[in-house]
């Protein structure tokens, strides 16, 4: 860990507006005096705040639980909030997160490719065809041991750092991202989804899902949650693979 005492740290910032046209995209630096545990996040803020109140980041929680704050530092996916500006050198790049809808400087548009993956991959419990819920029904009971498994999958923040550090989707445009997969394999083993193999094959049992994942891990080694994405995309490989030989 590097000493903070009496740094000035250069924080070199990648500035773009899509919204007006002729932009001339640049890198501009800020200089901030350095104080113990000092985050991005409170860097940032203070540069906007101090010095350029149109420098355009995105936060909530400032907790790592938002994933608001995701882009990509010296190079790497990671948030903000959860990065300490001790563990660098003086000098930090920062820039937004790449293949999703930039909105300006560091802030993107996570939640239209959300949206639109969550959909896609229909993210949510099916249950029987024209069954009716009862809210009055008491929930079956879940053994602790799989509602653990399914509450470790629904850690993800959906902050867009895996899609940012995966190299097939690159590649592949329509690839779902470990991210998407999580989720499906979140739903294959919960009991309380109705869905049927071929139903669950149809949505990612192709080259745009599982199959071509090239594992490189690199959605495992930005996750700041620290999900098990590669363990995770090797199940649902293994399910997608019994369901086609079926």
């Amino acid at each position: 860990m590097t000493s903070t005492e009496g740094r000035t740290l250069k924080i070199s910032v990648l500035r773009s507006d899509p919204n007006i046209k002729d932009y001339k995209v640049h890198v501009e630096t800020f200089e901030v005096a350095e104080a113990p545990g000092m985050t991005l996040f409170i860097a940032l803020n203070e540069i906007r705040e101090f010095q350029d109140n149109s420098l355009k980041f995105d936060f909530v929680c400032r907790a790592g639980i938002c994933g608001s704050c995701s882009m990509l530092i010296n190079g790497q996916p990671s948030l903000a909030c959860r990065t300490l500006t001790s563990t660098m050198d003086e000098h930090i790049m920062l820039a937004p997160l790449p293949l999703f809808e930039l909105i300006g400087d560091l802030s993107i548009h996570t939640g239209k490719w959300m949206d639109g993956m969550s959909e896609r991959l229909q993210t949510w419990i099916h249950t029987k065809e024209k069954e009716q819920v009862d809210i009055s029904r008491i929930e079956e009971k879940m053994e602790p041991e799989l509602a653990d498994e399914i509450y470790e999958t629904d850690r993800c923040i959906e902050c867009g750092c895996c899609v940012a550090g995966c190299g097939t989707i690159l590649m592949r445009e329509n690839f779902v991202g470990a991210v998407g997969m999580n989720k499906v394999a979140r739903y294959l083993i919960d009991p309380r989804d109705k869905r049927t193999d071929e139903e669950y094959y149809s949505l990612v049992g192709d080259e745009d899902g599982v199959f071509g994942c090239m594992s490189l891990l690199g959605c495992e080694d930005v996750c700041p949650k620290e999900l098990p994405l590669q363990s995770k995309i090797a199940y649902l490989r293994r399910k997608m693979v019994e369901m086609r030989n079926k």
